[in-house]
C-alpha cells in the first residue's frame, strides 16, 4: 500500500473533493468538477449490458436499495461462471465476541437455578429472590468451575462489586431477574445497574477515560431506534422545527441524509464536507476549517455526524473537535449535536465530540459492529445531565410549554420538569405507554456483559485483535488494486474505506482520462461493471453524499484474501476504462 503524509504533516488543499462531489444525494449524475460544461458523449452500453440511461435511473436509489439490484446482477454472473460472489456492500461483521455470550449462558444457568429454588413444578419456576443472591452466586461458581463462561462471568460480577461499588445482592439480583425477563424494565429508561455499567463503558471507549460529569443513558433497540427517537423528540418538543437549517458532516450514513427529507421534518440541509486532499490529489477525508465554520451561523440549529465517518471511516481530528467547541463557545451556543460513534472502538485513543462538547451533544452508540451483534439490537443514547437540550426546553414560548405540559401530564405532577432524555423514553411509547417503555431486560443484560467484557483485560485483547484484522484487510485490498493510494492516518478506523475513482484517475493517470470517464459514463458505472463482470458488490459513495465516482468497501464482512481479490477486480476495471479511453484517442487521431 502506498501512503501519503497525514493531515498534520501535509500541505492539503481543500478543493478537488468538493468539486468532484456529486451534488445529489444518491450519486446521480450532477457535474463532477468545476470546469465549464462540455459536450457529453451519447449514451453508451456498459459491459453490464445496461444503457447509461438505465444506470442513471437506478442511481437515484438509496445505495442500500441499489445494492439489491447489484446483488441480483452479481448472482446472475455467479450462476453463469465460476466466479465467487463477494458482497462487500454489507456492514455486518463476520466475527462475534464469544466470551460475553458464554458468560450470558452461564448467567442463564444460574438464573434458572434461582428460579427453581423459589418454585418448581414441571416447567414452572418462580421469580428469583434478591436477598442472599450474592452468596448463592459464589456457591454456584465454586460448584461449576468447568462450566463454559463461569470464570468470565465471575470476573464481570466482581468488577461490578469492586470497581463500580455495587451491592452484591442488588447487583446479582438485577442480573438474574433481567436475564429471566419476568418484569418490565424498571426504571423504564434503564435498569439501575445497567446505566452505571454502560456509563463506565462509554467513559472508557467514547469519552477518553472519564465522563464529563454525570451522563444519563437510554438503552434502545439498536442505533437505528436511537436515531428515530432523537429526530422525533427534537421536533415534538420544539427544539427543531420543520424547515429549520441543519448540517450534515458528509459523507455520512444514508439514513441521516434521507430522514431530514421526510415530510414530518423537511429540514433545510447544508453539508459540511470532508474534502481536504493532499498535494498529490489523494483524499484525506478531513474537514477544512472553512467547512467547519459553516456551523458558526446561528441559523444552523443542529449538526449530525458519524464519527468515525461512514464510509471514509476516519475519526474526527482534535483540530476539528476543538474548532466546533470554540464555535459553540463564541458564536452558536445552542447548536445541537447528534454524533453516531458506533465505529469509535476501532480507533486507538478515540474521543467522541461528546467529550469535547458535552452540554450540546447527544451521543448515539451501538454494540453491533464491535461485538458482531447486529441481531441483538443494542444501542444507547447518552446525554450529559447538564445539557443544552433541557436549557432550550426551559426557554420555550409559553404556548409551546403549555402544549408539552398536556402531552406529558400523565407522567408526573410537574411535566414541565421532565428531562429531555426522559421525554425520549416517553415519546418512544407515544407517552401513554411510558410505563412499559424501555429496552427488554434480557437485551440490557447482554449489553451489560458486552460492556463489562471490554473493561476486563480479555476485552482489550479482543479489541486489539479486531483492529489488526481490519487493517490487514485494508492492506490486502490496496495491494490488489496496486496503483491506488490512500492517506496514511492513525485515526483511520478501517471498518470501511471509500475510494474516489475519478480523483485516482486524475492524480495517477491524467486529467484527460478523468474527463473521459465523466463524459462517457455514469458515476455508478464502476459498481455495475464489478457486479456484472466479477460478481463483486460494492456500494456507490455518492449515495452517502460523497464523491459521485467513489465506492465504499466494507472491510468487516469477508475473509481476508477476498479483499485481495476485490482489489484485483478493481484494478482490472480501471485498466479496462483506460483501454477504452486510449481507443477513443486513437480514433480521434
Amino acid at each position: 500500500m502506498t501512503a501519503t503524509t497525514p493531515e498534520k504533516k501535509s500541505a492539503a488543499r481543500a478543493k478537488a473533493g468538493s468539486a468532484r462531489s456529486a451534488k445529489s444525494a444518491r450519486g446521480a449524475t450532477a457535474k463532477n468538477n468545476t470546469a465549464a460544461p462540455r459536450k457529453r458523449v451519447p449514451s453508451t452500453v456498459t459491459s453490464a449490458g445496461l444503457s447509461r440511461g438505465k444506470i442513471k435511473e437506478w442511481s437515484a436509489l438509496s445505495p442500500f436499495e441499489l445494492k439489491g439490484e447489484l446483488i441480483a446482477l452479481a448472482a446472475d454472473t455467479h450462476k453463469k461462471s465460476a466466479a465467487q460472489m463477494l458482497n462487500a456492500g454489507r456492514g455486518n461483521p463476520n466475527w462475534i465476541a464469544t466470551g460475553p455470550r458464554e458468560a450470558y449462558l452461564a448467567l442463564g444457568a444460574f438464573a434458572l437455578q434461582e428460579s427453581r429454588r423459589v418454585w418448581t413444578m414441571d416447567n414452572l419456576g418462580g421469580m428469583p429472590e434478591v436477598a442472599g443472591s450474592g452468596v448463592r452466586f459464589d456457591r454456584f461458581c465454586l460448584a461449576n468451575p468447568g462450566m463454559t463462561g463461569v470464570r468470565l462471568l465471575r470476573d464481570m460480577v466482581d468488577y461490578g462489586v469492586t470497581q463500580l461499588k455495587f451491592d452484591a445482592d442488588a447487583w446479582i439480583g438485577e442480573l438474574t431477574d433481567a436475564w429471566i425477563g419476568d418484569h418490565y424494565p424498571d426504571p423504564p429508561r434503564a435498569l439501575k445497574h445497567c446505566q452505571k455499567v454502560v456509563r463506565a463503558y462509554l467513559a472508557e471507549e467514547m469519552y477518553g477515560g472519564k465522563t464529563p460529569g454525570k451522563v444519563d443513558v437510554f438503552p434502545t433497540e439498536g442505533g437505528t431506534a436511537a436515531m428515530c427517537y432523537l429526530f422525533d423528540t427534537l421536533v415534538t418538543n420544539g427544539i427543531l422545527h420543520p424547515g429549520d437549517t441543519i448540517a450534515l458532516m458528509t459523507p455520512i450514513f444514508t439514513p441521516y441524509i434521507e430522514i431530514p427529507e421526510l415530510e414530518r421534518y423537511s429540514f433545510n440541509v447544508i453539508q459540511v464536507k470532508s474534502d481536504m486532499m493532499t498535494e498529490e490529489g489523494v483524499h484525506m477525508w478531513r474537514y477544512p476549517d472553512s467547512e467547519v465554520d459553516r456551523l458558526a451561523d446561528p441559523k444552523v440549529k443542529a449538526v449530525m455526524l458519524v464519527n468515525p465517518s461512514n464510509p471514509p471511516s476516519m475519526a474526527m481530528s482534535d483540530r476539528v473537535r476543538d474548532r466546533i467547541a470554540d464555535i459553540i463557545r463564541t458564536k452558536n451556543p445552542n447548536l445541537a449535536i447528534i454524533t453516531d460513534d458506533v465505529y469509535g472502538t476501532f480507533v486507538p485513543g478515540f474521543r467522541s465530540l461528546a467529550a469535547t462538547c458535552p452540554r450540546n451533544t447527544a451521543l448515539v452508540y451501538s454494540w453491533s459492529k464491535h461485538y458482531g451483534a447486529t441481531g441483538h439490537r443494542l444501542g444507547v443514547i447518552a446525554v450529559a445531565e447538564d445539557n443544552v437540550f433541557d436549557q432550550m426546553l426551559a426557554k420555550l414560548p409559553k404556548a409551546k410549554k403549555d402544549e408539552l405540559r398536556r402531552r406529558y401530564s400523565t407522567l408526573t405532577l410537574h411535566p414541565e420538569k421532565t428531562k429531555f432524555i426522559d421525554r425520549l423514553v416517553a415519546d418512544s411509547r407515544a407517552v401513554a405507554l411510558n410505563h412499559t417503555a424501555g429496552l427488554s431486560t434480557p437485551q440490557q443484560t447482554m449489553m451489560m456483559l458486552f460492556s463489562l467484557f471490554d473493561l476486563l483485560p480479555e476485552g482489550q485483547e479482543y479489541k486489539e485483535l479486531l483492529r489488526t484484522i481490519v487493517h490487514r484487510r485494508l492492506d490486502l485490498l490496496m495491494e490488489g488494486i496496486g496503483v491506488h493510494h490512500i492517506s496514511d492516518d492513525p485515526d483511520r478506523a478501517c471498518y470501511y474505506v471509500e475510494l474516489d475513482i475519478l480523483a485516482e484517475a486524475e492524480a495517477f493517470e491524467s486529467r484527460e482520462f478523468a474527463d473521459f470517464l465523466m463524459e462517457t459514463y455514469e458515476p455508478t458505472d464502476v459498481v455495475f461493471r464489478l457486479a456484472h463482470q466479477a460478481s463483486v458488490v460494492l456500494l456507490n459513495g455518492g449515495g452517502f453524499d460523497g464523491p459521485g465516482w467513489s465506492v465504499r468497501v466494507s472491510l468487516a464482512n469477508l475473509d481476508d484474501l477476498d479483499y485481495l481479490k476485490i482489489g484485483h477486480h478493481l484494478h482490472a476495471i480501471m485498466e479496462e476504462y483506460k483501454e477504452e479511453w486510449l481507443k477513443t484517442k486513437t480514433k480521434k487521431k
